[in-house]
C-alpha cells in the first residue's frame, strides 16, 4: 500500500527559513488580472518553485484579501510581491534591473515555452549568475495589452493543439513557471 507523505515527511521550510532561502531569478508580472483566485493560484505555484517574486498590476488584486488567501493558503504571506498601477512602469523598471521580459502571448513572432527552456540549457551558471527572467501573463478575456507586449522582450507561446485558442491563467502560469523553474535549476552547477 501507498502511504501518502505526511507534511512533517515532506520537510518543508517556514516562512521564515523561505524568506531567507535563495530564490530563482524568476518573476512573474500579472497584468490586470482580474481575477483573485487566478491570483491566489499563482502565489501557490510560485512559492512552490521558489522563484524571486510577483508584480501585480492595474486591477488585480492585491493582500491581504480572503479570496486570494482560498487559493494561495498563505502563500501570499511568503513570497514577495509588488504593485504598480500601469503595467509598462514595471516592464521598463524589470529591463532597468537586467531582466529579460517576455509576455505569454500569441503573436506573429512568438517562440515556444520549450524553445526558451533549452536555450537556457545551453549555459552552465551558478545559481546567484543564472539569467534574471521575468514573465508577463494578461487579463483572463484580453491577454497582455498590445502596449506592454510591443515593449517586452519577446513573446513565449504555450503550443495548443485543440479547438480553444487560450488556456486558464493560473494554468498558464503553472506550466510556464514550472518549465522555466527546471531550466533555471537543472542547468546551473
Amino acid at each position: 500500500m501507498r502511504e501518502k507523505l505526511t507534511a512533517a515527511e515532506m520537510g518543508r521550510m517556514s516562512v521564515t527559513e523561505y524568506h531567507e532561502a535563495d530564490k530563482l531569478p524568476l518573476v512573474v508580472v500579472l497584468d490586470n488580472v482580474r481575477s483573485q483566485h487566478n491570483v491566489g493560484a499563482v502565489f501557490r505555484t510560485a512559492d512552490a518553485m521558489r522563484i524571486e517574486r510577483v508584480v501585480l498590476c492595474g486591477i488585480c488584486c492585491c493582500p491581504p484579501n480572503q479570496e486570494i488567501h482560498k487559493t494561495a493558503l498563505g502563500a501570499e504571506e511568503s513570497v514577495e510581491w509588488s504593485y504598480y498601477k500601469e503595467t509598462l512602469d514595471a516592464v521598463q523598471d524589470l529591463q532597468a534591473q537586467g531582466y529579460t521580459v517576455y509576455a505569454i502571448e500569441q503573436a506573429h513572432d512568438s517562440v515556444t515555452l520549450e524553445e526558451i527552456a533549452e536555450n537556457l540549457s545551453t549555459f552552465n551558471f551558478q545559481l546567484s549568475t543564472c539569467p534574471k527572467i521575468a514573465v508577463i501573463l494578461g487579463h483572463e478575456v484580453f491577454g497582455v495589452q498590445q502596449e506592454v507586449v510591443d515593449c517586452c522582450d519577446q513573446c513565449i507561446e504555450i503550443p495548443q493543439y485543440g479547438t480553444k485558442h487560450s488556456m486558464n491563467v493560473s494554468v498558464t502560469a503553472g506550466i510556464v513557471i514550472y518549465r522555466l523553474s527546471q531550466a533555471l535549476r537543472t542547468n546551473h552547477q
